[in-house]
């Protein structure tokens, strides 16, 4: 596929599904990979397809008569295929470098260890159950909760990579670049209105509380390590889906 030869939105759009999905999607050639960084608009997007998706799965669960429990099981099961469990690991990866570690470089060093430590398996742990918990509630009102979720958090991932620089020189996040702020409000301003259409109001309290989560991170790992990796990235984006969820729990059940 030449790029030259499709819109740059449907290049953005690939490059996004190909950096935040494991969706067989077509081959992006490796000089696309120069708009990643422009390309983050997109990420609601991605976001809208991954939720839909897993919540279809639970919506058939549902329907099959299994409970609630187990549909969101099912839901957070299907999320994290299909994104090769990406943000789950980054969780693990910032918890036990932010905490495992005393002074920047070490934080640094334990955040690229493929090993999981105390720390973040307790992140994981507890994240991973609120989660399911609030999907438990929320998913037999429908879908559209887990599609807005997903929507609005991979939103603030655009935002983290906008306002912190890298913290080192190599990995995900370096290689994809920094997107300027005009692009990461664009991504919040897809992500308000796609989210907006499945849960309505809801949506604006879920934003508000992804970006005070995403503040909140961000002034951490500024204090941690001088900046965001993609281990941040998606730290970012679990810890804003739990931000979110919450809001819908309180809101729309």
């Amino acid at each position: 596929m030449k790029t030259d030869k499709i819109p740059f939105w449907l290049t953005d759009l690939l490059l996004a599904g190909t950096l935040l999905s494991r969706l067989p999607l077509p081959h992006v050639p490796d000089t696309a990979f120069e708009r990643a960084a422009h390309a983050c608009w997109a990420y609601p997007v991605v976001g809208v397809v991954i939720g839909g998706l897993a919540g279809i799965a639970a919506s058939i669960f549902l329907a099959m008569g299994l409970p609630a429990v187990f549909a969101a099981g099912g839901l957070l099961t299907v999320l994290m295929l299909l994104t090769g469990a990406m943000h789950e690991d980054g969780l693990g990866d910032t918890a036990d470098g932010f905490w495992g570690g005393f002074d920047r470089a070490r934080r640094l060093e334990i955040m690229k260890d493929s090993q999981t430590g105390t720390y973040g398996i307790l992140a994981l742990l507890i994240v991973t159950g609120l989660r399911w918990s609030a999907y438990t509630a929320l998913l037999p009102l429908g879908l559209w909760s887990a599609v807005a979720a997903a929507a609005l958090s991979r939103a603030m991932m655009p935002c983290m990579m906008a306002a912190l620089p890298h913290a080192r020189e190599a990995g995900l996040s370096q290689s994809v670049g920094r997107p300027d702020a005009p692009t990461a409000v664009l991504g919040l301003g897809i992500a308000l209105l796609l989210a907006g259409l499945c849960v309505g109001g809801a949506a604006i309290g879920g934003l508000l509380i992804a970006l005070a989560v995403t503040g909140a991170l961000g002034w951490l790992a500024h204090r941690k390590i001088g900046g965001q990796t993609g281990d941040v990235l998606g730290a970012t984006q679990q810890l804003a889906e739990v931000g979110i969820l919450a809001v819908f729990v309180l809101l729309l059940t």
